[in-house]
């Protein structure tokens, strides 16, 4: 028989608890530079020694990564009382290093023993969705419609480069050399591009952008496409001139008329205010001269760093006439917290510099030479350079841009799959994809290549790959099978007899 007994069971576990401090950090690292200053607006207004900086900060040798981390400077014993008794230095380490499934028990404070954590952004969050931008719209479909990690930072620099209407008005030419890819490749994902909502997107023209929308509704026949080559007579009213053209009768004219004016001429115009809300950048990489060494100088943009300061003469005044100890109290409670802000918003900006200086260091060879030379690069491997968190990496990468020679482009972009070959060289999973369809490219009629002999070119160059992994990539690509290519290409040469 079982007898029950008591005994005292000593457990030692670590929790972290997530004070309005610590959510407060986290989200600062995520909030790209337009939710950042929404969101400082809305400390200034709740925080009465909190100010804006009435003059930009200037870019100086602490907003670069060749002179090293700006240092917070010191505001004076009142504020550095407040500052140590706010905990920033335990918690700002927590939030610059905070694994989400590091297994740790998370108790919100004053949330009554609830254990359940809740995302702190949660509610900001659905605030700023509501208000989805056509970039944001965009950015949702290409991520859908293309897994390869170049045309997706392709696709996005060709987003930000539509204007106020929705047009791409950059030539295809300029658009490959700007990115040192293929036109076939800017066409390839323009074709897929211009079927993203709304329809119309991405045309070079009003007539290609009525175009766009006429064929998704099976109006663009013959007689239609030739009104839309004299748009010019359309305007000037030259009807008799257009029956001629397009081959039709006045009524049947009037008709196609009435079929354009139902479409939308300016795409973009569905998202009203928040037509192309577009990206700033975070982050400036300039190339050095030579004479001192080349390479590159990334800096912060000046434009978009938060500026704001803690008004400690109007804290010393405010604190000198508060009597009631309720009064001191809550002033102590502000200055601790506007301390804090400045500081989390100091350490934030130098962690993306940090982020965007290794970024810039992995991947010089895309810089110099395109697409192609996109090297691997994981958030551990930039993590580990920088001695921080991948979770930290991933979210001061996310809706972070940094303006380069090829672009403005957004900071993940830059983080591809890896492959190994038995020489031990790495290469990224997008470079070897760019490399096939290359090959693919050159084929001439009577030389298709096979997978097989793909992965002969390939082992030549370095890169050994299985033939099925060949396979996959091409069909990922949306390349048909050599005996496909081949009867593909001899029909095209006898089409062009």
């Amino acid at each position: 028989m079982s007898t029950l007994s008591q005994k005292l069971d000593l457990r030692q576990s670590q929790q972290l608890v997530m004070t309005p401090q610590l959510q407060q950090a986290i989200k600062l690292l995520q909030l790209n530079n337009l939710e950042l200053d929404e969101f400082l607006e809305e400390e200034l207004e709740k925080n009465p020694l909190l100010e804006r900086a009435e003059e930009p900060a200037e870019s100086n040798d602490s907003a670069d990564t060749d002179a090293g981390d700006a240092s917070p400077s010191d505001d004076g014993s009142s504020e550095s009382e407040a500052y140590a008794e706010s905990g920033f230095e335990e918690e700002g380490d927590a939030a610059w290093n905070y694994d989400p499934g590091a297994g740790l028990s998370m108790a919100g404070a004053g949330a009554g023993g609830n254990t359940k954590f809740e995302d702190p952004d949660s509610r900001f969050e659905d605030r700023m969705s509501a208000r989805k931008s056509l970039r944001e719209h965009l950015l949702e479909q290409l991520h859908v419609t293309f897994g390869d990690n170049r045309d997706r930072m392709i696709g996005a620099l060709l987003i930000d480069l539509i204007d106020e209407s929705g047009y791409l008005r950059e030539g295809y030419e300029s658009l490959a050399g700007r990115l040192g890819c293929s036109i076939e490749r800017i066409e390839r994902l323009l074709r897929a591009m211009k079927q993203f909502d709304p329809t119309g997107v991405f045309a070079a023209d009003l007539r290609e952008c009525l175009a766009l929308q006429l064929e998704e509704q099976g109006k663009l026949d013959a007689p239609m496409c030739r009104l839309l080559d004299h748009l010019d007579l359309l305007a000037k009213h030259d009807l008799g001139a257009l029956c001629k053209l397009c081959e039709v009768n006045p009524a049947y004219l009037q008709d196609m008329i009435e079929e354009i004016r139902g479409q939308n001429p300016r795409p973009a115009s569905d998202f009203d205010h928040l037509v192309v809300q577009t990206a700033l950048p975070d982050v400036f990489m300039r190339r050095l001269p030579k004479h001192v060494g080349g390479g590159w100088r990334v800096e912060l943009n000046s434009e978009t760093l938060p500026r704001v300061l803690v008004n400690q003469a109007y804290f010393t005044q405010v604190s000198h006439g508060a009597g009631a100890k309720k009064d001191k109290d809550y002033l102590n409670s502000q200055l601790a917290s506007a301390n804090w802000l400045v500081r989390a918003l100091d350490q934030r900006a130098q962690t993306i510099l940090k982020v965007a200086g290794v970024i810039v260091e992995e991947q010089d060879a895309f810089f110099n030479y395109g697409i192609e030379f996109l090297r691997p690069l994981t958030l551990r491997d930039v993590a580990e350079k920088i001695d921080m968190h991948e979770s930290t990496v991933s979210r001061v990468t996310t809706n972070k841009y940094i303006s380069t020679p090829r672009g403005l482009l957004e900071l993940k972009y830059f983080f591809t799959t890896a492959l190994t070959s038995e020489d031990g060289s790495v290469h990224s999973a997008e470079s070897v994809k760019a490399r096939i369809k290359s090959l693919i490219d050159m084929e001439k009629p009577d030389s298709v290549l096979s997978d097989d002999a793909i992965v002969t070119l390939l082992k030549g160059e370095g890169i050994d790959l299985a033939r099925r992994t060949v396979a996959k990539y091409r069909e990922g690509m949306g390349i048909g099978s050599s005996v496909a290519r081949r009867r593909q290409k001899k029909a095209f040469g006898r089409n062009q007899l």
